[in-house]
């Protein structure tokens, strides 16, 4: 791993450059090349730079919410994902393309993925997995070797001679995840040419060959914008025990070029801007220094600031667009944009500068590839530690809650559950919130499929006509508290958890003996503990699944 800074080769920094922010930047692509975790120690020795530096940035990282620091260790958290979606909502392609991905992968039954340009690489912005979706394992901001991904050919037709001279001066992309040096066809790079590309543009298609990975074929097209420049490709991706090359183009690519050009034709229906860019996005960045000190790096978080001001799909804002957007002085924003155009996130045109793809490679790709779980894990622990008692997660399957995180409290008396443990949805405290959150209609669904309601305990609510009565309660005061109904002596309180769009996702819980609180100290003392959890969970998940589907399960 070659540190920016510590690389003889890395570009001569610009005299008006922020360093801090270079450094800062620095940590958060190496924590991220490191797969979103690193100690203390190792981000020093990895990035070059000073241990004392390292624990600065941390520090600043973590009062953003972009990491978190578990003793030694700096794990990335979801919200280092707004920067990748400032870029992502700002170029307008995920969104007003991705229900086109949706469609094409349901007609093909195959996984759909769409790359950018990204120098001399593509970058991963969009992928629709289908059933064998464990062929296909990249994340969204992933960067893949030009030569190896299907449209590459394509993107690299418009390529100028200095940007192929480029190429053949950059050595072969790390195997982040584990590109074979030569697969079965032979050596990538010396089997890609300007020639190549341009036959691959004239008939209008390219493929991959297993080149990416054994087993893994693709077919790939160009999408054109309104001026005719490729601005992203479309993959196809299956395996070679389904198709073979011939039978994918043939039975793909009617269908593949019929969707680009419904593709193309929703591009020139793209709308003006949505909204102003945020204002004053940067000014609690003072405050901040003031709290907490010299250990907060305010220049660091001005610079990642300004980036977050190319949100609401603005493709490119001026030095004064992000000095208002941001609340910054002009000169200093001038010094973030100077700064971020040295780093590669940002480029200038016309005066206006626009984020780069290469921003989605602070934090995005392994924050794309986690699951709900994984994002309420550290919330559900520190919900445990803070009350004392039992913290856990679950979601609704079929008519019963599967258990996905869980903290316990360790006492005399504690109650054997683990991740994967099932119980029924309508005897339990989260599963009432879960089956609160359905529509009631589909809440009757899933009752009439458990049929007659045991009686698990001599507490449980078996009369239906009672329970529906108590989940539209549930669903009024937004959490429901179970006595003794599941196991007796076991009280229990939860709150739900929902996604962007207020659908309830999950639930979450607090359980203890009745002996530990009274009903109406589980209410006061706590739901709110329960329901500050949740929101910061649903901040996460929000932030998360802005462009990126995250799995419940």
């Amino acid at each position: 791993m070659t540190s920016l800074i510590s690389s003889p080769s890395a570009p001569v920094a610009p005299a008006e450059a922020i360093t801090p922010l270079v450094r800062g930047v620095v940590v958060l692509r190496t924590l991220t090349e490191a797969g979103g975790t690193l100690s203390l120690r190792d981000l020093s020795y990895a990035t070059g730079l000073a241990r004392s530096t390292v624990d600065r940035i941390a520090a600043t990282l973590a009062h953003m919410g972009y990491v978190r620091l578990d003793g030694r260790d700096v794990t990335v958290l979801p919200g280092v994902m707004e920067l990748g979606n400032a870029y992502l909502d700002a170029i307008h392609i995920p969104e007003v393309l991705g229900p086109h991905v949706r469609e094409l992968a349901d007609q093909l039954d195959e996984s759909v993925s769409l790359t950018v340009p990204d120098g001399t690489g593509l970058r991963m912005i969009h992928q629709v997995k289908h059933r064998r979706a464990r062929i296909f394992s990249f994340g969204i901001g992933d960067l893949l070797p030009v030569e190896r991904a299907a449209p590459g050919a394509l993107m690299a037709a418009d390529w100028s001679p200095e940007t192929w001279a480029e190429w053949h001066a950059e050595p072969a992309l790390p195997t982040i995840h584990g590109f074979p040096a030569e697969p079965p066809g032979g050596d990538p790079r010396a089997l890609f040419s300007p020639d190549v590309c341009t036959k691959a543009a004239q008939r209008g298609w390219a493929e991959d060959d297993q080149r990416i990975a054994g087993g893994l074929l693709a077919l790939g097209v160009a999408v054109r914008d309104p001026c005719g420049r490729r601005v992203c490709g479309v993959s196809v991706v299956s395996h070679t025990s389904r198709h073979t090359m011939a039978s994918l183009r043939d039975a793909t690519l009617p269908g593949l070029q019929r969707t680009v050009a419904r593709m193309e034709e929703a591009l020139r229906r793209i709308p003006v801007p949505r909204s102003e860019p945020p204002v004053g996005t940067a000014t609690w960045t003072g405050t901040s220094k003031q709290v907490i000190g010299r250990e907060f790096v305010e220049s660091l978080a001005r610079g990642l600031a300004a980036i977050t001001a190319f949100g609401s799909g603005h493709e490119s804002l001026s030095t004064t667009g992000v000095a208002e957007a941001t609340g910054l002085p002009r000169a200093t924003a001038r010094r973030v944009l100077i700064t971020l155009e040295h780093l590669g996130y940002v480029v200038a045109e016309d005066r206006r500068y626009r984020l780069t793809p290469r921003v989605l490679e602070l934090g995005f790709p392994p924050m794309s590839r986690t699951s709900l779980a994984q994002l309420t894990e550290p919330h559900i622990g520190a919900l445990a530690a803070r009350v004392q008692d039992s913290a856990s997660m679950a979601v609704l399957e079929g008519s019963d809650i599967r258990y996905t995180a869980r903290v316990p409290a360790y006492r005399v008396m504690s109650v054997n559950i683990t991740v994967g443990t099932r119980f029924p949805a309508y005897a339990t405290s989260m599963g009432r919130v879960l089956l609160a959150g359905l529509p009631v209609a589909e809440r009757r669904d899933v009752l009439d499929r458990v049929g007659p309601l045991e009686q698990l305990t001599g507490r449980t609510v078996t009369d239906r006509g009672r329970l529906e009565e108590l989940l539209d309660q549930v669903a009024e005061q937004g959490y429901a508290l179970n006595e003794g109904e599941l196991d007796e002596g076991l009280r229990s309180i939860a709150v739900p958890v929902h996604d962007r769009d207020r659908k309830v996702v999950a639930a979450v819980n607090v359980a203890m003996h009745n002996s530990r609180r009274t009903p109406e100290e589980c209410t006061t003392d706590l739901l709110p503990h329960l329901r500050a959890t949740a929101a910061r969970i649903e901040t996460e998940f929000a932030t998360a699944t802005r462009f990126v589907k995250i799995p419940v399960i």
